[in-house]
């Protein structure tokens, strides 16, 4: 990718400062929380964390055997004699496991968001910057599902662009503003078919998020395997979390959050996203819930 093609590219480096840890959580004013929680009009809710059977732990879960391998291993234990069970995980959340990426999880060209080196973030005893410190607070936001898969799944190396963006909005009749966390649906949940060529988030998609202010963004499907377009970063990670600093969402389960906003007719909902306080993390298993 030539130097040119690269600043092109969307990116929030230096926009909130060079000490700045959020990123585009930042455009998650009080005035937007307001705003979301305004949506929480009928108590209905649903997750969109993807349920996981632990195995015990025989196998480590950071090079699984198969495909289908649990993301979590576990020991079970008594405690204070036979009274109480204890018990030990051992957990990857990059695998086949809802998880939220924090900004240090990519660098772009050795360095970290908001341009940190990556040898000085990145070390043995935990992440020192734009960590899952940030997320300590949770993630209180509107929530909007843009739903591509209403008529299936979306073809094997299908780009999603803007256009796609916009048909739903107008489809729907819902509009993404600035700080919301945008829920994409593309009927492709976690890897999808083995040797199959997935659909994408393309980079005109990226570049739209980055125009309307998204500030989460949560697909079924992450960057496309293969990649759409072997000669740009990837669209998702490297761009959208890497340049515009914009937590990830990965690996979410929307077809119940789907078929709920079907039968309501509505694709905005108050979303909550409280990971566990654990600092100086790449990412994060959650569990995000949504309210209607």
């Amino acid at each position: 990718m030539t130097d040119a093609n690269k600043t092109d590219l969307p990116d929030n480096w230096g926009r909130w400062g060079a000490d700045d840890q959020l990123g585009t959580l930042n455009l998650i004013t009080d005035e937007v929380r307001a705003r979301a929680a305004a949506e929480a009009r009928t108590g209905q809710w649903v997750s969109l964390a993807q349920p996981i059977a632990p195995d015990a732990m025989f196998f480590s879960p950071f090079a699984p055997e198969t495909a289908k391998a649990s993301p979590v291993q576990q020991m079970v234990s008594h405690s204070d004699g036979p009274v109480a069970a204890d018990l030990s995980l051992v957990y990857n959340h990059h695998w086949h496991s809802t998880h939220l990426d924090a900004l240090a999880h990519w660098s772009t060209d050795d360095q970290v968001y908001p341009g940190r080196p990556r040898e000085q973030v990145v070390t043995p005893f935990g992440i020192t910057h734009a960590s899952t410190t940030a997320f300590a607070a949770g993630i209180v936001t509107r929530g909007v599902l843009l739903d591509l898969a209403v008529e299936g799944p979306l073809p094997p190396a299908y780009e999603v662009t803007s256009r796609d963006f916009e048909q739903a909005e107008e489809r729907q009749g819902v509009e993404v503003c600035s700080g919301d966390a945008l829920v994409v649906r593309l009927g492709w949940t976690g890897s999808g078919p083995h040797g199959t060529p997935s659909p994408g988030i393309g980079m005109d998609a990226i570049r739209w998020m980055h125009r309307r202010g998204v500030a989460v963004v949560a697909p079924d499907r992450g960057d496309a395997i293969p990649p759409l377009n072997p000669d740009e970063p990837s669209p998702l990670h490297a761009v959208a979390l890497g340049r515009m600093a914009m937590p990830l969402i990965d690996v979410p389960r929307l077809d119940d959050l789907a078929e709920l906003c079907a039968r309501l007719k509505r694709y905005s909902f108050l979303l909550t996203v409280a990971p566990p306080r654990i600092h100086g993390l790449t990412g994060v298993p959650v569990n995000p819930i949504a309210m209607f």
